[in-house]
């Protein structure tokens, strides 16, 4: 089967006359399969693409020319939906943490949110409650999980967040949700060590201040703010760097690129290495990246890059919503089901 791709106007699909030919449209994208023998193939095309593809396709802005020879259908069909597919990621981190509220280095000790990061953490379930999310990740701490649960309470598709354990064959049994209706109406929650914050080694558990006035403002500075200087015993940002993007290359990334709809509720140090790798920022960008507790940021991955849209501002504004057409038809559906 032999694929031309070339410039047409916007349209849809179409089969030729003698069923041997097919054309997909996609904006300014036109696709044009050309079987050399009728029979099977020509009809396997007919069914994937109505069962596979039909409802998926989204109108591609600018314009492809490209010419190929293609054995195998997928590949071409690959080539819609990869060019297509649209996704949400959320990278929030987590609400003010007992640590927080005390100043003290946390890094990798496990402490729970204050009431106040228990607020911000509902704060942002508002702020993203009209934003589809199938899968979460969280970090291994409690207080990224506390945050990625309140966060989930407020949201409007009313789904229940439920922690995957997968540590031990015991653990995956005895977790197991047996209702297929039960688990449509969950979201797994995937916890990670990888997207922990970095740890500060001889640093976790002293006060900021008393530590700077004992080793000194430069050197703590440098050890918290430089990318490549690691504290006493500890990581440096390039160091949560390697682990932290590893992992989301690895197992969120690809999510996304299936067209699944992912939070990740983490950590100021590992986050800001994931959107070091999301903008292709410098070690030098990346250190004056200063992320809030509690503030939910969306990015939309499309044709294999990441946009960046802010934090969504609040519930009450509708706009906030409407990135993109997925998304404004995702609160449409919703407030429908609401009413």
């Amino acid at each position: 089967m032999a694929a031309t791709f070339s410039h047409h106007s916007v349209g849809l699909y179409s089969w030729g006359s003698d069923a041997s030919s097919f054309t997909i449209r996609l904006g300014n994208l036109s696709m044009r399969f050309l079987s050399r023998h009728l029979g099977v193939k020509t009809a396997l095309f007919r069914k994937e693409f109505h069962t596979s593809i039909q409802h998926k396709l989204h109108l591609i802005q600018g314009s492809i020319s490209y010419s190929a020879d293609s054995t195998s259908v997928n590949d071409a069909l690959k080539i819609c939906q990869d060019s297509s597919t649209e996704s949400a990621l959320i990278l929030i981190r987590h609400g003010e943490s007992l640590w927080n509220e005390k100043n003290l280095f946390t890094g990798c000790v496990d402490v729970p949110l204050t009431k106040r990061g228990v607020e911000e953490a509902i704060e942002a379930g508002k702020r993203i409650s009209y934003i589809p999310v199938d899968v979460i990740f969280t970090s291994a701490l409690i207080r990224a999980q506390m945050t990625a649960m309140l966060a989930m309470t407020q949201h409007h598709q009313k789904k229940v967040p439920i922690i995957i354990h997968n540590e031990s064959e015991q653990a995956k049994t005895w977790t197991q949700v047996c209702s297929e209706k039960t688990k449509k109406q969950s979201i797994p929650v995937i916890t990670a060590w990888q997207l922990n914050e970095r740890m500060y080694g001889e640093l976790q558990g002293l006060n900021k201040q008393e530590t700077a006035e004992r080793y000194g403002q430069e050197k703590v500075h440098g050890w918290r703010r430089s990318y490549d200087i690691p504290p006493p015993s500890g990581e440096s940002l390039e160091m949560c760097s390697q682990r932290a993007v590893a992992y989301f290359m690895e197992h969120i990334e690809p999510q996304l690129k299936a067209g699944k709809h992912v939070m990740v509720a983490a950590h100021g140090n590992s986050l800001r290495s994931i959107i070091m790798y999301l903008e292709r920022l410098t070690s030098q960008e990346v250190i004056n990246l200063e992320l809030s507790t509690g503030i939910p940021l969306l990015y939309i991955y499309k044709g294999g890059k990441f946009i960046c849209r802010g934090s969504p501002v609040g519930t009450t504004e509708v706009g906030v919503y409407a990135y993109t057409k997925s998304l404004a038809d995702y609160r449409q559906h919703l407030d429908e089901m609401a009413h």
